[in-house]
């Protein structure tokens, strides 16, 4: 039995953050610090503008899709807080889609609740929602987008994956483990894949060596062109083109350039836990290399071909890692980011034997730790106006190496469990392979 039902919890969630939203509403009257997020208000400005019937890319550092605006448009006509409590319902949203991943595995009610718990109390991500940033919506579309592949609901999949890489560019990098799943072996036209259980793991851990030899490259791209990914590929490239084509038929140049080919050539000069803001501020009137570029880049790549390689058929693990290494590496981090593995990271706890003393204490500690040490040479930077840059780039490379021993670590720990069962997979082929 849980110790506490899924549906308190959610009820419980929902309180919560429906107080801290009130809350934030005084204090962003009564208080010279704000508590609403400064892109809150760059959002709502935006979509004043589309109420109106004008560009949301008329107000300034608006770089996002103008279905963001589009979904806040009634925070002129209703309530200036009704992008908080949607993002706050997306917030809910990201902990019962967890719960259903958990159960589709097989996971026991307790760890999953505690799973959940992870999500719905963890201060970055319940403070992301109520102050007002748009991350949840993207977190619950991304896990829905799993709940349909294992299901295997590829058609619908693909729609909400080519949409969800409209809103936000980023989940472009995990096309590929999607594409490497959708393979003979796993899903077959007109019936459901069969899933692995958490307690079917539990019994054949031993099992491990097959997978991942199932996974090489070799054979991973045989039959390539299956008709399931053949349909993925079409329908959420499509879909892409589509609302990329309708928004620029709509608002032309300044769309396309703010809120796609930004994000692709970004260079940020201010201050950020990227390794590489100091260079980039110290070159910033100066056009970047193409062979700094790539150089930037490649670290990058190398990390997500490897970690994909390895670990597509564990996909939510695979989807992790993935999104840990992409913020680590990132020429641009802020602590938004993190609420993107934030919401991964409860995927994979019932399959991690890392002990919470002392080896997940020390993991967390190092990573906070690394955090509040970069903040302190951001403050002194941001509120104080000392030169500290070189001390600030110095944080950023402990940072960088926290967060690679915490990947590393995480990895170590993790047993392995493709989420499919493999057709024509035995336990004397498995034999056979070892």
């Amino acid at each position: 039995m849980a110790f506490v039902s899924f549906s308190t919890l959610i009820i419980l969630s929902a309180i919560f953050r429906v107080i801290l939203i009130l809350y934030g509403e005084w204090q962003d009257t009564h208080m010279e610090v704000r508590y609403t997020d400064v892109d809150y208000l760059v959002f709502s400005d935006a979509a004043s503008l589309m109420a109106s019937g004008k560009s949301p890319f008329q107000r300034s550092t608006y770089r996002y899709s103008p279905l963001l605006a589009f979904l806040l448009t009634p925070n002129s006509l209703i309530h200036r807080s009704w992008g908080k409590f949607l993002f706050s319902a997306s917030d809910l949203l990201v902990g019962f889609f967890i719960r259903t991943i958990l159960k589709l595995r097989g996971v026991p009610d307790n760890l999953s609740i505690l799973s959940v718990v992870c999500w719905l109390f963890n201060p970055f991500t319940f403070t992301i929602g109520t102050r007002g940033n748009c991350e949840p919506v993207v977190c619950a579309m991304i896990l829905w987008i799993i709940i349909c592949l294992m299901n295997g609901r590829v058609l619908q999949a693909a729609f909400w994956y080519g949409l969800i890489v409209h809103f936000r560019i980023y989940p472009i990098i995990y096309a590929l483990p999607i594409l490497l799943i959708l393979d003979l072996q796993v899903f077959q036209s007109g019936c459901r894949p069969d899933l692995q259980s958490w307690s079917h793991i539990e019994q054949n851990s031993s099992q491990r060596s097959c997978i991942m030899r199932v996974a090489h490259p070799w054979i991973l791209m045989r039959s390539v062109l299956t008709k399931e990914r053949i349909i993925f590929g079409l329908v959420s490239g499509s879909v892409f083109f589509f609302c990329t084509a309708f928004f620029y038929h709509l608002y032309g140049w300044d769309f396309l350039h703010e809120a796609l080919l930004y994000h692709l050539t970004r260079t940020d000069p201010r201050h950020n836990f990227s390794v590489y803001f100091y260079h980039i501020y110290l070159q910033y009137e100066h056009e970047l290399l193409i062979t700094e570029k790539v150089i930037s880049f490649l670290p990058q790549f190398i990390v997500q071909l490897v970690l994909i390689l390895s670990f597509a058929q564990d996909l939510p693990f695979c989807f992790f890692v993935q999104t840990v290494a992409f913020v680590a590496f990132n020429k641009v981090i802020t602590a938004q980011y993190f609420v993107w593995f934030f919401c991964l990271l409860p995927l994979v706890l019932p399959w991690s034997s890392m002990k919470l003393k002392w080896k997940g204490l020390s993991c967390g500690i190092m990573w906070v730790g690394a955090q509040l040490h970069w903040l302190m040479w951001g403050y002194f930077l941001e509120f104080k106006g000392k030169n500290v840059f070189l001390q600030l780039w110095m944080a950023s490379i402990l940072f960088l190496a926290a967060n690679t021993y915490l990947l590393v670590s995480v990895i170590h720990y993790h047993r392995y469990s493709p989420v499919f069962t493999r057709l024509g997979t035995t336990d004397d082929d498995a034999k056979k392979v070892r």
